[in-house]
């Protein structure tokens, strides 16, 4: 049996940033990733933006490190040769009697730390982006988008240059948890099988982190939530691009609404929505394009019929369904 200090499942954009950290500290780290690359599903298949920390509950853990983790991401991004770009943010408000809610977002946001927020007008949303019909609307100019591929490779040089090491194709099959000594055993397949006792294990499968916890024995089965899975499509515009920041409406429940997204290209798209799956499937129907120009239409009411393409899709696990 082969021994490890710590081990990582999955190389997504936290795995790779958990094992970057852990070597930098001295640990011996091993990841184990099901895939043949980095970052195959939820850290690729997303809007790729730099959040603020504008929307979540005052004095909560994501309010903080997202205020934190986006200004230490802009330097590492600095510092490394990221691509990035700090393009901005437009929240809107279609209408006047969303105007209220508009300025609780921004209350919030200041309790955050996020206090470079501005109130616009509809004439100075006109000015800023001419595609743009909206009653109001909040300017982030501290939102951005990054280049997750290479964020991701980044991650990963960083941690082999402390001596960590990827084994790709390398899925974790089972294993336990044991209670005399500590020790925790993984049984991992893909082309070379092995038994692999560990002191440390971070499981960070993203998608199937259950799958993973629930086949090491020893782990309380209360202990792991249910997978729920939110998928989010994604519709590309085609013709001209009218856009040059991001534009989201005033967010849901459980999502952020259907926005303008821009790639490192200034390619536009729009998207995610919101769809409940219980399997795993990438594809976009295109008969979602109806709800798609209906969203749009509230603050890019100049949408021509038949510019929606589909695009692509990710999906992210969550807690509360």
């Amino acid at each position: 049996m082969e021994s490890v200090d710590c081990v990582v499942i999955g190389a997504g954009v936290v795995g790779l940033a958990v094992a970057r950290r852990l070597a930098m500290a001295g640990r011996e780290v091993i990841v184990l990733e099901a895939e043949g690359i980095v970052g195959s599903h939820t850290s690729s298949r997303n809007s790729e933006v730099i959040h603020a920390g504008i929307y979540y509950p005052t004095g909560s853990r994501k309010a903080r490190v997202c205020v934190e983790g986006r200004r230490a991401l802009y330097r590492y991004c600095e510092e490394h040769g990221v691509p990035y770009a700090n393009v901005g943010k437009l929240i809107v408000a279609a209408e006047e009697a969303e105007l209220p809610r508009l300025r609780a977002i921004q209350a919030k946001a200041a309790e955050n730390g996020v206090d470079d927020l501005r109130y616009l007008d509809r004439n100075e949303i006109e000015r800023l982006e001419p595609a743009v019909r909206a009653a109001g609307g909040l300017l982030s100019p501290s939102t951005g988008i990054v280049d997750s591929h290479r964020l991701m490779h980044a991650y990963e040089g960083d941690a082999a240059d402390a001596g960590a090491m990827i084994a790709f194709r390398s899925p974790v099959e089972g294993g336990e948890v044991r209670g005399d000594d500590g020790a925790i055993v993984l049984r991992v397949g893909g082309e070379s099988p092995m038994a692999l006792a560990c002191r440390t294990v971070v499981n960070c499968a993203g998608l199937f982190a259950q799958e993973v916890a629930r086949s090491l024995s020893g782990v309380p089965p209360d202990a792991i939530p249910p997978r729920r899975l939110a998928k989010g499509n994604y519709y590309a515009l085609t013709g001209p691009q009218p856009f040059s920041r991001l534009v989201y409406p005033l967010p849901g429940r459980s999502v952020l609404g259907v926005h303008v997204g821009l790639d490192l290209a200034g390619r536009c798209r729009f998207g995610p929505d919101l769809e409940w799956v219980e399997e795993i499937d990438y594809s976009v129907d295109p008969g979602r394009a109806d709800r798609f120009y209906a969203a749009v239409r509230t603050y890019y009411p100049e949408l021509r019929e038949g510019s929606l393409q589909p695009d692509y899709s990710g999906i992210r696990p969550k807690l509360h369904g």
